[in-house]
């Protein structure tokens, strides 16, 4: 049943969430033009108005960052994009890329593509080595606990596919990536504009074996990487249709952030305490023998208990504590900062609370993971510890071991603007 159970899982697991970072001229937007156009995901009449472009310019090539680099234009005029999302795919998987800026004023911004993300993939260029902000994306990939991480060393073709630049950086990388939580690192080295290692393997770099930076995308196992174990499902809206046909139907729709739920499992619903057993689960119009992360079901008991949105569904022996005491490190995302004795709203999965902040414990440099321990308060786009006290009991976990029950998000209650993202420590 275990081995059934996984291969559900890994056939349903092909897509991947990636994250791309990387300073200003590392050339981001090139090697996404690259996975665009070698996976086949453009259309003609936008690769001839590229190469159009390109040859207008003086290019003797087809400048391949011209397929992102409108967004690039609007940030350089100082209009702020959150994140630019890309969709491609390839026979064996779907991809959706978080473009993320790499500006440090936009640090907010790269926590938002990086939250959902599977893989963080971060640039160097071959040149310049590692740089303050490569350290700093890499930092901010480990406090999000993604999972994968690959540093992909471009423009090697500025540096004659020298394997000795590449080494260096490589050696240099990997002893800094050992004070992080990174558990799966690779490095590649890569040209964008050229296509070496991209997608086709590099003829110019025999000296390396590893896998090009499409075959890791398509290959690097992500099923494994949610909670498989702690069955949590917070309950999005109670489904009671109105029709005739369905007068009997009562069922708590929601996304499973955890564990595998099955009809005839026994069940506790939080925060009453009430305990029943699963009568069935329905995707769409069909009934299902099992659910997980990330799917969106709809589930039925078989006692009509009191249910209601922001309540969350576990199992009976390994259920969430309640707890009205969070400590939790936090992004703060306005210019107006953070200070004790704040109230806001705090959403965490589907229940909004109200909060205070209790005390800011540091303020975290991620640049040189030096914690300031005199701050009294968290400005624009800094990260820092804090603890928060809620008006109701949260059905939290670590965000170490889940993504989503341990991650929240603070709203200022007057705006309605989310000012903060937090993961949850305790």
């Amino acid at each position: 049943m275990a081995d059934e159970t996984n291969e559900n899982l890994t056939s349903h697991m092909d897509l991947l969430r990636f994250a791309t970072a990387g300073s200003v001229d590392d050339g981001k937007s090139t090697l996404i033009g690259r996975l665009l156009l070698d996976s086949k995901s453009i259309f003609e009449d936008q690769l001839e108005a590229v190469e159009t472009t390109s040859k207008g310019k003086g290019y003797d090539y087809t400048d391949l960052a011209l397929l992102t680099d409108g967004l690039r234009s609007e940030r350089e005029q100082g209009i702020t994009i959150d994140v630019a999302y890309r969709y491609f795919a390839t026979p064996k998987r779907k991809f959706i890329i978080a473009d993320t800026p790499g500006h440090v004023q936009y640090t907010r911004n790269m926590v938002t593509g990086a939250s959902t993300a599977d893989l963080g993939l971060v640039l160097v260029d071959a040149r310049q080595g590692l740089t303050e902000q490569s350290r700093r994306h890499a930092v901010i990939l480990s406090l999000l606990r993604v999972p994968h991480l690959v540093l992909a060393v471009n423009k090697m073709d500025l540096v004659d596919f020298d394997e000795a630049t590449f080494t260096k950086i490589h050696d240099e990388f990997t002893q800094f990536a050992t004070k992080l939580s990174i558990p799966d690192l690779q490095v590649i080295p890569i040209s964008a504009l050229a296509g070496d290692n991209v997608v086709n393997r590099s003829e110019n770099m025999d000296w390396y074996s590893g896998p090009t930076l499409m075959h890791h995308l398509e290959n690097v196992h992500v099923a494994s990487d949610r909670d498989l174990i702690d069955a949590r499902f917070p309950v999005q809206y109670v489904v009671r249709p109105k029709s005739d046909e369905f007068h009997d139907y009562r069922g708590y729709a929601g996304q499973v952030a955890g564990g595998v739920l099955k009809p005839g499992d026994e069940v506790v619903v939080l925060p009453s305490g009430m305990t029943s057993k699963i009568a069935g689960i329905d995707l769409f119009d069909q009934e299902i023998s099992e659910a997980y992360p990330p799917m969106s079901v709809t589930v039925r008991l078989e006692d009509d208990v009191d249910v209601s949105r922001g309540d969350m569904i576990a199992r009976v022996k390994n259920a969430p504590a309640p707890s009205q005491d969070i400590d939790a490190m936090v992004c703060w995302m306005t210019t107006t900062p953070l200070k004790p004795r704040q109230k806001l709203a705090i959403k965490h999965t589907t229940r909004t609370a109200r909060a205070m902040v209790k005390d800011i414990q540091y303020r975290l440099d991620v640049n040189t993971l030096h914690r300031d321990q005199e701050t009294k308060e968290l400005g624009v786009n800094e990260i820092g510890r804090v603890q928060l006290r809620t008006t109701v009991p949260l059905l939290s976990d670590p965000y170490s071991r889940n993504r989503t029950t341990g991650s929240f998000i603070l709203i200022d209650e007057a705006t309605g603007v989310t000012v903060a993202a937090g993961m949850i420590l305790s």
